[in-house]
């Protein structure tokens, strides 16, 4: 221990962020070298989740002691992680802002509260913060954007499950982050409460599409939004590289970006949808068809080949998988028409469960299929439904 506390304190801090901040913390009883080095982290986990009600406490007291004394000039994370209906919404506020003004760059809460107890309402400071660059919040929050509203490099944003104070407040909040790149939220409707999963994910029975603007700067999406109405929301999100979604989509748009795909082929009318978005998708690389979590496969509908091949197989798809691969006509018709004309497919993989089709057969009626690219290889996988 002695050679340890001889090295300089910027090294002991480098060596104290590899293990969880409680541990870091507890190297404080060592010794006076050691006494406040904790403080000196630029890196903060406080998790109160699996403590018992006593030792919650006394982590919550230690945080409200200890907290304002911190001398990390930069917080480049601080993640909570809450459970217990003993927390104060306005203590977690303070710590908050204690965090913000260290220059935080990173702010991930989670809260769960069983019984349910007071949301945290986050201060309003959050909203102004020059520096933050990640934003992920989860779980009992009320998220209460002021009208002064100012993020100038957020580029990661993750909202689950949060409450909103007003309708407006989204729309308010998206609009002043002029460089997001990842935005996941989670559209959900309980009452006359609207909480929201970009990932967007909605089963709710209203529409709050008008609340998202034009996203230039997005770089990913997911949605899972079965209402047909969409049209604004996929306006929005145009510009993304990386798309993954279960929605109806119509002809119109253009995703002159996109390159990596995935379509869950859940619901009706799969086949049509999956050929409308590769006709809007001029340089796609990556075709992934699956099942979302929770979504039961339904298969392939009836389909009708197309009177023009979509541009990216012609000059840019190299990858295509298929996860949930049950043999049936229309899924066989649609991956031979992909091979017939995809001239830069490189690979193609496809996976069926054992007691879908024997796997022989598939091998068999899929290899002897006529290919665009002759480097094209074809891969099979037999998955256990377990």
């Amino acid at each position: 221990m002695d050679r340890i506390s001889g090295l300089s304190d910027e090294l002991l801090v480098k060596i104290l962020l590899l293990v969880p901040t409680k541990v870091a913390v507890s190297t404080s009883i060592l010794s006076k070298r050691w006494e406040c080095l904790w403080m000196w982290l630029p890196k903060l986990k406080y998790d109160f989740r699996g403590c018992p009600e006593p030792e919650g406490k006394r982590l919550l007291l230690f945080l409200d002691r200890n907290l304002p004394l911190h001398r990390a000039p930069v917080i480049e994370s601080f993640r909570l992680e809450l459970y217990g209906s003993y927390l104060s919404p306005e203590n977690v506020k303070m710590w908050v802002v204690i965090a913000l003004s260290h220059c935080l760059r990173e702010l991930d809460i989670l809260h769960e509260s069983y019984p349910p107890s007071k949301p945290i309402v986050l201060p309003s400071n959050l909203f102004t913060c020059k520096s933050l660059s990640v934003l992920k919040l989860d779980g009992d929050i009320i998220l209460d954007v002021p009208r002064m509203v100012s993020l100038p490099s957020l580029k990661t944003l993750q909202l689950q499950s949060v409450t909103y104070s007003k309708d407006e407040t989204l729309q308010r909040l998206l609009y002043n982050c002029p460089v997001l790149e990842d935005l996941m939220l989670h559209l959900r409707d309980y009452g006359d409460t609207m909480q929201k999963y970009f990932k967007l994910v909605d089963d709710n029975d209203k529409s709050h599409y008008c609340l998202i603007e034009h996203m230039p700067n997005l770089i990913e999406a997911h949605l899972d939004v079965s209402l047909t109405h969409i049209k604004s929301l996929i306006g929005s999100i145009t510009s993304v590289k990386r798309l993954t979604i279960c929605s109806r989509f119509d002809e119109g748009f253009v995703f002159n970006r996109l390159e990596h795909l995935k379509v869950c082929i859940c619901n009706d009318h799969s086949s049509n949808q999956l050929f409308r978005l590769l006709k809007s998708s001029s340089i796609l690389q990556e075709l992934n068809l699956f099942s979302m979590e929770d979504h039961e496969p339904q298969g392939m509908d009836d389909w009708n080949e197309p009177s023009t091949v979509p541009e990216c197989l012609l000059s840019s798809l190299q990858t295509l998988s298929w996860s949930t691969y049950t043999g049936e006509p229309q899924e066989r018709d649609i991956v031979v028409y992909i091979l017939k004309h995809a001239l830069h497919l490189k690979t193609a993989r496809i996976k069926s469960y054992e007691s879908a089709v024997p796997k022989f057969d598939m091998l068999k009626e899929l290899s002897l299929s006529s290919r665009a690219s002759a480097s094209c290889q074809l891969i099979f996988e037999c998955a256990s439904e377990d």
